[in-house]
């Protein structure tokens, strides 16, 4: 493998941005940020440990589940899961955390980073309430950087065009956690776990 080593190595290569590039790079929320962050279900929360091991964790909501508390500030709120919590211990060690906002269709995304937080509870929970649940903690995001980011990524996988997708042509995740976690349980009872009534449970402890 040929290998890139410093930085001018890497601008020989790809070469550097536009004036009009590194001008999008803003330090607080725009009309349109709020816009954006109140149409868009999902994101993906990437964080860093003390010695720089990176998670990336999905977390979506219904669309406006990332609440603006100002112009410098965004707080996700924190659902059930398999309390593995990788990035909560990763904000414990390192609070810098980056944020790409995905809406439906959208081929554009929208890009945050910042320094994050882990809130116990707060008056804005009141806001984050789905199917009754209040939030068991959020995520509290100071904004340091704020851009939209191309939509190439999207437009190459063919993300958003339904006669790409073949979700059937991988193993069910009832086959997978047979597989890796649960060898014991038959996969009809699998099956059921992850069936229709696994969204009823989503926000259950």
């Amino acid at each position: 493998m040929d290998t890139i080593s410093s930085p001018e190595e890497l601008e020989d290569l790809i070469g550097l941005p536009l004036d009009r590039v590194r001008k999008k790079v803003r330090t607080s929320l725009s009309d349109f940020d709020r816009q954006w962050l109140a149409a868009s279900p999902f994101c993906v929360l990437s964080t860093t440990d003390a010695l720089g091991r990176v998670d990336a964790s999905p977390k979506g909501d219904p669309a406006g589940f990332i609440h603006v508390l100002d112009e410098h500030t965004v707080a996700i709120p924190e659902r059930p899961g398999n309390r593995l919590a990788f990035g909560f211990h990763n904000i414990l060690e390192n609070a810098n955390v980056g944020i790409l906002s995905v809406v439906p269709g959208r081929t554009d995304t929208l890009r945050i980073n910042g320094t994050a937080q882990i809130i116990r509870d707060a008056d804005f929970f009141d806001h984050m309430v789905v199917k009754g649940h209040r939030p068991r903690a959020a995520v509290v995001v100071s904004v340091e950087e704020v851009f939209t980011h191309c939509g190439k990524a999207f437009m190459r996988s063919g993300l958003w065009q339904p006669e790409t997708w073949d979700p059937e042509g991988l193993p069910s995740i009832a086959i997978l956690a047979q597989t890796y976690t649960q060898p014991e349980t038959p996969l009809a009872d699998l099956e059921s776990y992850y069936g229709p009534s696994y969204a009823e449970r989503m926000y259950k402890d």
